[in-house]
């Protein structure tokens, strides 16, 4: 209850100039045409609905007051919209106007003629029936409910239960958004501050990437109930205060403990509500956060396993930096930093979708991102030990216009104990989610979709800004340096491996800059390191207990970390295979170090310095020389089992794991490049490394 100091008017303010220099703010020229735009869409609403009853022949006098009307509802109602956010738009119709002959019939044949509306995409079929379009350029969603009555008066008030009497599931799943938006607004205690600090929230979770319900994470109408929230238990707060409680409050919240604005309404229509004590279903929601109009509903179904971890991490991670904040050690530039999807992890999906021309591609994609979320959901349900970190967004190639792709990180369960010759056959795991993909009701030849594995030193170029792959990882951001004050801690607490460390460290920086071919190289992408191709999907992957690289905010959400050894290689000398494995095989597997002297550590080159010392934590983990040899695989031979061996590790406390992921479509080794070994190879063997004292 306590009110705002001046430190917090000084932040709020930073807080508001920095939400104006990344442009929220929409100008005052457009927000007068989204107003023109809504107005032009009434008429036309009000135009559509005197023709349809004059052809169904109603008497003059429900011809005259025959109306519909136009209501906002989301983003734009909230007042939290930017420059080129669509409007959220409900039709409210008379009993005699159908969804299915009217709406999707003659209100959609009217659209179309029309030269103003453009890129209309009508979606009957989804759970909240839907029209998009553009008219004037501004983007609209318009929705359809169709109460019990005659005509439908211009001060209609949705917020009165008894409209919802005798409407169909579809009207009052429709009428929710109207419902819920007005009475968030009516919830809140002071509007300007809810606002300034919802901005704040959206702006956040797209730059952090958990800003998606369809992908499992959040949606706008979710953000705005955990806002509001926090609203209501810090009524004097100020934007500043508001985002720091937020990160507070909901990174220690103990989920599934649903998050309630008001007490949930049974209300007297005999409507379902959302309550696990009767509905069974409910019980399985693990994120429930419950809507404040009649009938409650829980507005965030969508969320998973996986998903709810990402965003706790990054609600840690909120939160520690609001606390440097207040100590001057941060800025809101920092809380900002956009997440590094693509520095994250070292093992993805790539989902790649393509149709045969602009119209069948635009719903196909709206089909399969619907979709995606069972991939994630099945992954979860068959391999527990498993993790999916699906991105948000599509992403498209230029050259490639008819096409589009999705990403997901894939990474090992953290903090678990690795079964010995543990393996993922994700196969089939696939082929269910594209034959469900692939039930389309209204799929038409060209319509194709692929799921493929990719390593992070293969992944496209038009996943980054600008099509330009970054020629090393972000430093001197926020997560760069915790994981960096991570590895050190981790580091100091490891006596037997201090010495390994620092020399190796003293070896890096001394090479460091001595230029090789003028580039930098990393050392798990170094063609040194490889005799396979740099495109080649027979990998091996180490998979630490605790995070060592990548975007990851905290442990929980750590990334599989790369070894730099060779794929197969015994005492540095390589054997090439004649094949690849087949795809979506992920294996774990534990192999036993070398025996050798400790002081036996080439001294790495220039190239490969710079990346040593911040991919490695050398205090947790053991980087060994494996031996694996692969059985050349015939096009019709049965895959066995890929075999481990046995653990012979000295290591007393932790085990280096291998992930194998083995390709689905064997490529032909005759084409395979040859590429030719440098030295020296980097060989790090171990003869002692872990806890001391006997732990």
């Amino acid at each position: 209850m306590g009110g705002p100091t001046e430190f917090d008017v000084i932040k709020t303010r930073e807080l508001e100039k920095h939400l104006q220099d990344v442009g929220l703010y929409e100008s005052k020229e457009e927000a007068v045409r989204r107003e023109e735009v809504l107005g032009i869409l009434d008429q036309i609403v009000k135009t559509w609905i005197k023709t349809i009853s004059r052809a169904k022949g109603l008497n003059d006098q429900l011809l005259h007051e025959a109306n519909a009307k136009i209501f906002t509802f989301g983003s734009y109602r909230l007042g939290v919209h930017g420059p080129g956010a669509d409007i959220d738009t409900l039709c409210v119709g008379p009993r005699h106007a159908t969804r299915e002959g009217d709406f999707f019939g003659e209100l959609q044949r009217m659209l179309s003629e029309m030269p103003e509306v453009t890129e209309l995409h009508p979606v009957p079929d989804a759970h909240v029936p839907l029209m998009g379009f553009k008219l004037n350029g501004v983007s609209i969603d318009l929705l359809y409910a169709q109460l019990p009555l005659w005509v439908i008066p211009e001060d209609l008030d949705l917020s009165q239960d008894s409209i919802l009497q005798n409407a169909d599931e579809q009207t009052v799943r429709s009428l929710n958004g109207c419902r819920v938006t007005d009475q968030i607004l009516r919830l809140v205690p002071n509007i300007q501050n809810f606002r300034t600090t919802l901005r704040c929230m959206r702006f956040w979770a797209k730059r952090r990437g958990v800003y998606s319900n369809v992908s499992g994470f959040l949606g706008g109408i979710n953000w705005a109930l955990l806002v509001a929230r926090i609203c209501q238990l810090y009524p004097n707060a100020l934007p500043n205060i508001l985002v720091s409680r937020f990160f507070r409050v909901f990174y220690q919240w103990n989920w599934p403990n649903a998050i309630f604005l008001c007490s949930p309404d049974e209300g007297s229509l005999g409507l379902q509500v959302w309550d696990p004590r009767i509905n069974p279903k409910d019980r399985l929601h693990i994120m429930p956060i419950i809507t404040p109009a009649y009938p409650c509903m829980n507005s965030s179904y969508n969320v998973s396993e996986s998903t709810l971890r990402i965003m706790k991490g990054e609600f840690q991670r909120g939160n520690e930096i609001c606390e440097a904040m207040e100590s001057n050690k941060a800025d809101w530039d920092t809380l900002f930093e956009p997440f590094a999807f693509f520095e994250a992890y070292k093992n993805y999906l790539q989902i790649d979708i393509s149709a045969a021309n602009v119209d069948d591609l635009r719903k196909w994609k709206g089909w399969v991102e619907s979709r995606l979320r069972q991939l994630t959901l099945k992954i979860e349900r068959h391999f527990k030990m498993l993790h999916c970190h699906p991105h948000p967004h599509d992403f498209q190639d230029t050259s490639r216009p008819l096409h589009c792709s999705y990403f997901m990180g894939l990474q090992r369960k953290q903090g678990v104990p690795a079964a010995e010759g543990e393996q993922f056959d994700i196969r089939r795991t696939v082929e269910e989610f594209k034959h469900t993909v692939n039930a389309y009701t209204l799929w038409i030849p060209g319509m194709e979709i692929s799921v493929g594995h990719i390593k992070r030193r293969s992944l496209p170029n038009f996943v980054f800004p600008g099509g330009v792959r970054p020629s090393h990882t972000s430093k001197g951001t926020w997560d760069s340096n915790r994981r960096s004050e991570h590895r050190n801690s981790s580091t100091s607490s490891a006596p037997a491996a201090t010495t390994t460390t620092t020399e190796m460290s003293s070896e890096s920086k001394a090479g460091s800059n001595s230029p090789v071919d003028g580039k930098k190289r990393k050392w798990g992408d170094s063609e040194t390191l490889t005799d396979q191709p740099r495109n080649s999907k027979h990998i091996a992957v180490s998979v630490p207990v605790e995070n060592c690289e990548g975007g990851s905010p905290n442990p929980s959400v750590g990334s599989i970390c790369s070894s730099p050894m060779k794929d197969y290689c015994t005492n540095g000398k390589s054997e090439p295979i004649s094949k690849d494995p087949p795809e979506n095989v992920v294996a774990f597997s534990k192999d036993p170090p070398e025996s050798l002297p400790i002081e036996k550590i080439a001294t790495p080159q220039a190239h490969e310095t710079e990346e040593l010392e911040e991919s490695f934590d050398f205090g947790n983990q053991v980087i060994e020389q494996i031996s694996h040899k692969v059985a050349v695989l015939s096009a019709t031979a049965t895959i066995p089992p890929f075999e481990a061996t046995s653990n012979g590790s000295p290591f007393p406390y932790e085990a280096v794991e291998e992930l194998e992921v083995l390709p689905t479509r064997q490529p032909d080794a005759a084409h395979r490049p040859s590429v030719q070994q440098r030295k020296p190879i980097i060989k790090l063997s171990f003869t002692s490394l872990g806890k001391t004292n006997g732990k």
